[in-house]
C-alpha cells in the first residue's frame, strides 16, 4: 500500500530541459507490504504557467529513500522523516541546479 504521508506544493526554480519551471511538489511517501516498508522523499518541478496550473510533469523529478527495512508505518518516525525533509530536498533539487522557496507554499499541505 502506498501512501503520501506529506505532501505540498511550494513555489520553485528549476530549468530542465529547456523549460522553465515555477513550482514543485514536495512529498514523502509511505510503501509498505508484508511487514516492510520504505520511506521516500520526492519533488517534481513543473512549469506553473499561472496560478491555477498544477499540471506536474515528471521529467524533472528528484527522490531519495530515507528508510527500508522491516516494519509497518510509524508516527514518530515519520515526524522524523518530516523534520529533515527540507534539507534532503534540498540537496536533491541542487542535483538539478533548482531551489524550492519553503516560504512560499502555494497549497495547504496534504497529510496522509
Amino acid at each position: 500500500m502506498t501512501i503520501d504521508v506529506y505532501a505540498q506544493y511550494f513555489s520553485a526554480e528549476c530549468t530542465y530541459n529547456g523549460t522553465e519551471r515555477r513550482a514543485a511538489i514536495v512529498s514523502l511517501t509511505s510503501d509498505s507490504e508484508q511487514g516492510h516498508i520504505t520511506y521516500t522523499a520526492s519533488a517534481s518541478f513543473f512549469p506553473h504557467k499561472s496560478d491555477d496550473d498544477f499540471a506536474v510533469s515528471y521529467d524533472a523529478c528528484v527522490s531519495q529513500v530515507l528508510y527500508e527495512g522491516k516494519g509497518r508505518r510509524s508516527k514518530k518516525k515519520e515526524a522524523a522523516f518530516l523534520a529533515e525533509l527540507h534539507p534532503v530536498i534540498d540537496a536533491l533539487a541542487a542535483k538539478l541546479g533548482a531551489r524550492v522557496h519553503w516560504d512560499k507554499a502555494l497549497r495547504e499541505a496534504r497529510l496522509g
